[in-house]
């Protein structure tokens, strides 16, 4: 099977208005797939069918080599999932929300209950009922729903909501690990760039419904472009200089106070000789590469216009 998940010219209408159009996504077995854009660019909507939450339009989803069906109980069994805000039974402690979700799941493992609360660092609270837990206790304990029949697939739809930059790090650390020790094979959306920068093997944009491009994180890494950021509080003078006297064309104003200059053949000191031979205030120079951001705001950009 060369994917464990893909969907084919995946399509959602809904009251004459097309949410998604033809979107093809291509999940390999074992990697960290980043569903990337901006709220409300469509990823809900995908996840949401792929998890047979909603039905296609148009398209269809194909799930360990199998199209999914309304019927398709077995393979939905093999996916663990998180689709925008975990919902649980709140007069329930969260032991009993996740032995219930066993209980339906027909998943009878000893151990894998206590095991899925203390990855989620969750034991202490294991015996409040999930009224009494916060947004962010809340998110992992749906994490740990997700995770507890060790599922092959794991779908989640923006995970790291509600929780602080150092729990936001605890849970990437904890999918590295799902994904390397456990060979579970994890889509994971976000809106949140270098949340996904630091663990996806591969990552798919969307906006405005339509799949920009798939992309390997080693073919961005390769192809990163090297540049020359310059920060001072007159661009328009210095972008004189750039052009008028060093003869450069390949430089972007990117707003009023920086000028990215992707001319190779350069170096930064003849470029603070010139400008400060023509009066030109630097504020800060120096080389830099393109990360995930830069190339997702490019992307992006190149729709719009």
């Amino acid at each position: 099977m060369p994917y464990i998940l893909q969907t084919n010219h995946l399509t959602k209408t809904i009251d004459g208005k097309e949410l998604i159009k033809g979107v093809n996504i291509h999940v390999k077995k074992g990697e960290i797939y980043g569903f990337l854009g901006p709220n409300g660019a469509g990823k809900t909507t995908v996840m949401k069918m792929i998890t047979n939450l909603w039905k296609p339009t148009e398209g269809t989803v194909e799930l360990f080599g199998e199209t999914l069906t309304p019927t398709s109980y077995e393979v939905l069994k093999r996916m663990g999932s998180i689709i925008e805000f975990p919902t649980f039974y709140d007069h329930l402690s969260g032991k009993e929300n996740l032995r219930l979700h066993c209980e339906y799941m027909g998943y009878y493992n000893p151990g894998s209950v206590e095991n899925a609360l203390e990855m989620l660092e969750l034991t202490e609270a294991a015996e409040k009922s999930v009224k009494q837990y916060s947004l962010g206790m809340r998110q992992r304990l749906g994490i740990a729903r997700a995770i507890l029949c060790k599922p092959e697939l794991l779908v989640l739809d923006e995970p790291t909501n509600g929780l602080d930059p150092a729990g936001m790090k605890k849970l990437r650390d904890l999918f590295k690990m799902l994904c390397t020790e456990y060979g579970i094979t994890i889509l994971i959306s976000s809106h949140i760039l270098s949340e996904v920068e630091s663990i996806a093997d591969t990552i798919g944009i969307i906006n405005h419904g339509n799949m920009m491009k798939e992309i390997s994180m080693k073919e961005i890494s390769e192809m990163n472009t090297a540049y020359i950021e310059l920060s001072t509080p007159d661009t328009r003078r210095a972008a004189y200089v750039l052009a008028d006297k060093l003869e450069l064309n390949n430089f972007k104003i990117m707003d009023e106070h920086n000028i990215r200059i992707y001319d190779s053949r350069i170096a930064t000191s003849d470029i603070s000789k010139a400008l400060s031979l023509n009066d030109v205030e630097i504020s800060a120079i120096g080389t830099k590469a393109e990360s995930l951001e830069d190339y997702f705001l490019k992307l992006t950009e190149e729709e719009s216009r």
